[in-house]
């Protein structure tokens, strides 16, 4: 027996209890199943807490239940909800009374020997108990569910606080793509009169600076954190609500006069004396008024804890959603950038090729004026030209310098040439693309 797995649930939609005998190695599913049998709520719905406020893992066997040890594993409660309701209301019958507690309660003046009243009014003790360790688990079932809502709650906060972490880069990275695209267009356009242009880069320039304003559409997350902060603020009321501490007081000091009349009770002798009910059946009505008023603010209090933990699972997606928003945005700010500055250094590139062509079509004209000043005007020895009686005499040497600086002369112009064929490949591509 003592080998024996048994998990008790308190159903917190009904207040009852339902137990049941765990088989070897049984899965959670199982067990599920066998719970939707008895309570009616089907497996989706249901969410299976620990007194911590955390939820069974489907993953593990249904004995994650079950405590290890002997010690409380009787008293030990999984509490089950209904994920698809967000208001208890009851009403919740109270446990029922025996036969004979119930004839004093019927007529608390009827007069019983000692010896029977004893038995009645230990059955009425423990049916006062009983009350007050119904409350008890109950309130330990909202318990668990308020750490469940932290839990979640804390869940909701890191995911908040990545979303303006992202929020935040996405908006600054927008700011420096404006400046800088700002910027870039500025330089293009003073340099087109006399440098590279074209439209088609131009205008893709301009598409990114229209679709970077956009993307920061994505970084505007106020609705959101709006919704987030008003929901904490609930929550933080929530925590300090007084029903969210037990109110148990009243029962358990009705518990205590119960128990201190049947000590007197007992205390008598047992002789032929007969006595009434009429204290013991006060107290036993005012247990049951006083768990009326405390289930209903327990319950009240539980179904806005489960209304906040509802909010927090409809806005946990809304955030995902979001975030995603946010990195796309971001990629693509990102993306834009490379592609504007890779555009950038080709035009730098074409620009350099088109200096250097410049500068070696510059160097080859000033050879070949030089070339024949050389040759057909001699210096003096001051190093000043001047004219010579013999100057317009050729020479044989001079027909073979000649020769040498018309091949020098085309080696450069098919150089230009093909620097220039280079350019223009380039300047095309760049424009398709």
């Amino acid at each position: 027996i003592l080998f024996l797995q048994i998990v008790h649930i308190l159903n917190m939609t009904s207040a009852k209890i339902v137990s049941f005998l765990l088989h070897t190695e049984e899965s959670l599913h199982s067990l599920q199943n066998r719970i939707e049998f008895e309570t009616g709520i089907s497996t989706g719905n249901q969410e299976l807490l620990l007194e911590t406020g955390i939820c069974l893992d489907p993953r593990k066997p249904a004995s994650q239940c079950v405590i290890d040890g002997v010690r409380g594993w009787d008293s030990y409660m999984v509490y089950l909800f209904d994920k698809s309701k967000t208001v208890y209301d009851g009403p919740f019958a109270s446990r029922s009374l025996s036969d004979c507690v119930n004839y004093i309660v019927q007529d608390s003046k009827i007069q019983l020997p000692i010896p029977q009243l004893r038995k009645v009014w230990a059955e009425a003790v423990h049916y006062v108990i009983g009350l007050k360790e119904d409350y008890s688990r109950l309130f330990q079932g909202q318990r668990a569910a308020m750490l469940s809502l932290l839990r979640y709650n804390a869940n909701l906060i890191k995911m908040k606080n990545n979303m303006v972490s992202a929020s935040q880069q996405l908006k600054a990275k927008l700011e420096f793509f404006h400046q800088s695209i700002r910027l870039d267009l500025e330089r293009y356009s003073d340099q087109m009169a006399y440098g590279i242009s074209s439209e088609k880069m131009l205008k893709a320039w301009k598409e990114m600076e229209e679709k970077a304003s956009q993307c920061a559409q994505a970084e505007d997350i106020g609705y959101l954190d709006e919704q987030i902060m008003a929901l904490h603020t609930e929550i933080v009321e929530l925590q300090k609500s007084p029903y969210a501490r037990r109110q148990g007081e009243v029962m358990e000091s009705l518990e205590q006069r119960a128990i201190d009349l049947y000590k007197q009770l007992k205390s008598r002798p047992p002789d032929h004396a007969y006595s009434d009910s009429t204290d013991m059946v006060k107290i036993i009505v005012q247990t049951v008024q006083s768990q009326d008023r405390v289930l209903k603010e327990l319950f009240g209090h539980l179904s806005k804890l489960l209304g906040c933990k509802q909010k927090i699972i409809d806005l946990l997606p809304e955030i995902e959603v979001a975030l995603n928003n946010i990195k796309e945005a971001d990629n693509s700010v990102m993306q834009m950038q490379g592609k504007r500055q890779r555009e950038i250094w080709h035009l730098l590139k074409i620009a350099c090729t088109q200096s250097s062509s410049r500068s070696l079509v510059s160097s080859s004209l000033e050879g070949t004026a030089s070339t024949p000043a050389a040759t057909w005007l001699p210096q003096s020895s001051s190093g000043n030209a001047a004219p010579h009686p013999l100057s317009s005499l050729a020479a044989p040497e001079d027909g073979e310098n000649f020769a040498d600086v018309i091949r020098e002369n085309v080696n450069y112009l098919e150089l230009f040439s093909s620097i220039l064929q280079e350019m223009r490949q380039e300047l095309n591509s760049m424009m398709v693309s």
